[in-house]
């Protein structure tokens, strides 16, 4: 039977793609949530995943904060809020971050529905499509979906085992200004960076405020793990050293539970009122119930002795992973010893392709994230992310061994065939900005 003159038969599989803005297009899925179904699967020991582990929370006492707020603050925490989150949450948060040397004031914290909107935040009242944002190499893949999703352009900035590196910062800030351009601010996560595990030192930290004092920079400071110090004290804030020119990130994810999804941001008074207005276009209100849990939580708990908890078990993980890399890692491997938080970074030896190997980890029942998921450029070839926060660390030796083992089969293929992977692009000193800076 003939078509009827002019009916479209569309064979796309998204009817609406003519219909979408264009920054849709710069959404993309996590390569950790897309490993989420094989990662979780009881066979496979899974390194890939940053999920904090709970366990050692004092789920009771939790029950029992929760059980108080629905007795006896219920028709206040069950209904909206402020739109900047409620005042002795504010209050509390202010406590929480002079343990990093922070003063801050209450009124300028805007509590957020985790860091991750706090980011979002930040990025929509600051950026253009096009514009520029300058990003540690390598750097939170959750951050680098969120500058995609607002159609900016990454440019990352190199790094040594100190940290961020001031003379290339000077270098990526000089290069975007002769293309015409001008870098909105500087993204960095100072201590335990996801995914490297690096922490900057305390004289890097001032050596780059000084630069971003030079340049006129703003400098968003995410610290998520910062409380997780597993070799000493907490190291100030960059936050705590320059008020006016940094932002910072907070969030209690990590130093409590994920599932209550409360972060904050600090930011300079005439900042805050931007965010204000974006939190309250965006979600109305923070989540009051959660506020309120979190709240009562750090009243009726001694969440600092909590925190010390925490840390001694990751640093048991942590020491675990280090022994297990030592041990069993092939002849030209080399990995980062994170100070606290969650990562250890894989550089792996020359010839291997993190990407192309992860379908043969996962048929040697072990899970980890390549190291390109953390660039915007194309970098990280030759890197993985390893976690060694949620696994046992039974877990974490024998998924390290299986892991080993596939570097093992894939070394043979190599030198068998004489096969060399692309080891142009995985330096993590980018030193000068990539081509997308034009």
């Amino acid at each position: 039977m003939a078509r009827a003159s002019g009916q479209r038969h569309d064979t796309r599989l998204d009817r609406y793609v003519n219909h979408y803005a264009d920054r849709a297009m710069g959404l993309r899925a996590s390569a950790v949530r897309s490993l989420f179904s094989v990662a979780s699967r009881p066979e496979v020991v899974s390194l890939a995943g940053g999920m904090p582990n709970i366990v050692d929370l004092p789920l009771n006492v939790v029950a029992q904060a929760m059980d108080s707020v629905v007795m006896n603050q219920g028709a206040m925490a069950m209904q909206y809020g402020s739109g900047q989150g409620e005042p002795f949450m504010r209050e509390k948060i202010c406590e929480v971050m002079a343990l990093e040397g922070i003063q801050a004031h209450p009124d300028d914290v805007v509590v957020t529905v985790g860091s991750q909107q706090a980011l979002d935040l930040v990025t929509r009242i600051f950026c253009d499509p096009g514009d520029v944002i300058l990003a540690e190499a390598p750097s939170y893949v959750g951050a680098l979906s969120t500058f995609a999703s607002y159609e900016t352009d990454v440019v990352h900035v190199g790094m040594d085992d100190n940290g961020l590196q001031p003379d290339a910062l000077r270098a990526a800030v000089a290069a975007v200004k002769a293309s015409g351009r001008q870098a909105k601010f500087l993204y960095t996560i100072p201590n335990f960076n996801n995914p490297s595990g690096i922490t900057q030192t305390l004289e890097r930290r001032r050596e780059l405020i000084q630069v971003a004092q030079d340049l006129d920079i703003l400098i968003v400071e995410d610290n998520p793990y910062g409380l997780l110090t597993l070799d000493g004290d907490p190291m100030p804030a960059m936050r705590s050293m320059e008020a006016d020119r940094v932002i910072y990130l907070g969030s209690f994810s990590k130093t409590f539970a994920p599932g209550f999804r409360v972060g904050w941001v600090l930011a300079p008074h005439a900042v805050r009122e931007k965010l204000l207005l974006a939190q309250e276009a965006a979600v109305l209100s923070p989540p009051v119930f959660s506020q309120y849990a979190v709240a009562a939580y750090l009243d009726q708990h001694d969440w600092k002795g909590q925190i010390v908890s925490f840390r001694d078990m990751y640093r048991a993980r942590r020491d675990a992973m280090l022994q297990a890399l030592e041990e069993f890692m092939p002849p030209g491997t080399e990995w980062t010893h994170p100070a606290g938080g969650f990562f250890v970074w894989l550089t792996l030896p020359e010839g291997l392709d993190a990407q192309a190997m992860l379908p043969r980890g996962i048929s040697g029942r072990v899970a980890f994230v390549p190291g390109n998921a953390f660039y915007a450029d194309g970098f990280g070839t030759r890197n993985i992310r390893l976690s060694y926060c949620y696994p046992t660390p039974e877990k974490i030796r024998e998924g390290v061994r299986r892991l080993a083992a596939v570097m093992n089969q894939e070394l043979e293929l190599r030198d068998t065939f004489g096969l060399r992977g692309n080891t142009g692009r995985r330096q993590i000193d980018h030193g000068a900005p990539g081509p997308n800076v034009q």
